[in-house]
């Protein structure tokens, strides 16, 4: 059952807010390249709808009621999105559930090392990515420094067009011969994604030395003085990383700064129909969710957004979806409508209904061995749904219900959604899985659902505007069934 390329139908007023979406989309996806900032961006655009904090409501002991929009937070990394229906929460509720953490390079807590005149960062790299597409490309760095006051120092360096950028190195073909002949799993170690970030020395005046004979600065000179013999090229980097940043490199042992790829999200292609950037694995699902729930008036259904992170590593800990983070805040929503109790809450959740917003692998000619095309994900031809993931024999799968397709068919068609459905390749050929067996252990029903990308896990990753745009206003729809 051959689906149409959605471009094809298209009215000119459509194409004008698809375009409109992909804008608005590229500046999310490159100004927001960690969990933190795509949340308190996410929180910032649901404030300007009305949406108010859960704990201040709960401070006030005020009641909720139809219409009230809520959100709730934990550790700046994850939120929850809540909109309260006019039916009784015991109904269910209709969920959106996305990530917002992206494979990349992780700074250990000792990063910085000179060797050879060159000062480096090291780094571990998080989720799954192929080690070899890291190297020669301009990177950037994100995230946070806090100090042991509890300053958190935000840190953003490589993406103005006056930032200096960084890169990780590879060996030259001339000398690469060994190399070349190992797997590609192989061909770079991970321990050897280090990225250079510096090669001039700080000169230190002999007059400026002021150590009373010993080798080194004084005592209560700054650390980089006092490293600046030993590996001038690191003390450079640390006096201008406190001169801008009021950091040493003590703090480092408390930052958590991502290595990402510097730049923005572009429109690929003659016709601009793709666009191509970093982190669309979810962010794509994750941002086309947050539309769809600021969106809608009030529902029927009280629809819910959440948007977590450490997908990409299994969903494990306090931001990822196994932690009790969603169900807390679903109990302390329902406590404050009049609904609370723990038999309430469970059938709330068993009553809901869930898309488990996740990216799909998008069929590539060049790789066309890898799929089966009767039940492969197509860029331009709508939503993407997945009856299942997993691997091999549908191992670590939510596996959705007959009876759920259907309803989610039936919800699509009416709203005029093109969309498909698809296996993650050929059987056998690999896997994935996504957070939505997690949800499904409180015996609702969820589905995977999303936009299908090419290169996916790479550090610039394609997608189609015609694929965003179907999303976007699937889940819409999927908010408003009741």
């Amino acid at each position: 059952m051959k689906r149409e390329n959605a471009w094809k139908n298209y009215s000119d007023e459509e194409l004008v807010e698809l375009e409109e979406l992909a804008r608005s989309y590229k500046e999310f996806i490159s100004s927001n390249k960690t969990e933190r900032e795509c949340a308190t961006a996410a929180i910032a655009l649901a404030e300007a709808k009305g949406y108010r904090p859960l704990e201040q409501a709960i401070a006030e002991g005020r009641a909720l009621k139809a219409g009230d929009k809520v959100w709730s937070h934990t550790r700046g990394k994850a939120i929850v999105l809540v909109h309260i229906g006019t039916e009784p929460l015991e109904k269910g509720f209709n969920i959106l559930g996305a990530h917002i953490d992206s494979p990349r390079l992780d700074l250990k807590q000792n990063p910085l090392y000179e060797t050879e005149d060159l000062a480096l960062l090291d780094t571990h790299y998080y989720g799954g990515i192929k080690k070899y597409q890291w190297v020669t490309l301009p990177l950037a760095l994100h995230g946070v420094v806090v100090k042991t006051d509890g300053t958190v120092v935000p840190v953003v360096i490589g993406e103005d067009p006056d930032d200096p950028v960084f890169c990780v190195t590879d060996l030259l073909p001339h000398l690469g011969r060994e190399q070349m002949s190992k797997k590609a799993s192989e061909v770079v170690a991970a321990e050897a994604l280090d990225v250079l970030c510096g090669s001039r020395p700080l000169i230190i005046e002999d007059d400026d030395d002021d150590d009373d004979g010993k080798d080194g600065a004084a005592d209560d000179a700054p650390e980089w003085k006092k490293r600046a013999k030993k590996d001038p090229v690191a003390a450079f980097a640390l006096k201008l990383l406190e001169g801008k940043y009021g950091i040493v490199e003590e703090d480092f042992l408390s930052a958590e700064i991502e290595v990402v790829p510097a730049g923005r999200a572009r429109d690929l292609g003659f016709d601009r129909s793709m666009v191509i950037g970093y982190g669309q694995d979810d962010r794509v699902c994750a941002y086309t969710s947050l539309l769809a729930q600021l969106a809608i008036e009030t529902p029927g259904r009280t629809a819910v957004c959440v948007l977590v992170d450490k997908e990409e590593i299994g969903s494990v800990g306090a931001t990822g979806m196994e932690s009790l983070f969603f169900e807390n805040t679903i109990a302390e929503v329902m406590e404050l409508t009049g609904a609370g109790g723990m038999l309430k809450l469970h059938r709330a959740l068993a009553a809901s209904k869930m898309l488990s917003s996740d990216v799909s692998a998008a069929f590539d000619p060049g790789y066309a061995g890898q799929f089966e095309t009767k039940n492969a994900a197509f860029l331009g031809r709508g939503l993407v749904f997945n009856k299942f993931t997993g691997a091999r024999g549908k191992s670590s799968s939510n596996d959705a219900t007959a009876e759920f397709v259907a309803r989610m068919r039936r919800v699509m068609d009416e709203a005029g959604v093109a969309f498909q459905l698809s296996e993650m390749g050929k059987v056998d050929a690999g896997g994935g899985g996504t957070i939505a067996f997690i949800p499904a252990r409180y015996n609702m029903d969820v589905i995977d659902s999303g936009v299908p990308v090419l290169s996916m896990h790479a550090p610039w990753e394609v997608t189609s505007k015609a694929d965003i745009y179907e999303a976007r206003k699937g889940y819409e729809a999927f908010l408003l069934d009741d």
